[in-house]
């Protein structure tokens, strides 16, 4: 399953490695700070993705 998160926050690389890295556990996580986006794939529940974000950011949307 595929997840899309629209993520506000983020501004460098940096920030990208930092929502990925706590998006750890799932099958594979990618963001873009540039569309304002993390990609993960896998059978996490969204809500608990939403809840691993770091609090700098801020999940607007999953789909």
């Amino acid at each position: 399953m595929t997840t899309t998160m629209r993520i506000t926050g983020m501004t460098c690389g940096g920030c990208e490695a930092s929502v990925v890295e706590a998006l750890e556990g799932v099958d594979e996580a990618t963001a873009d700070h540039e569309a304002d986006e993390a990609v993960i794939e896998g059978d996490a529940d969204p809500l608990d993705l939403i809840a691993a974000v770091p609090g700098e950011y801020e999940v607007e949307s999953t789909a």
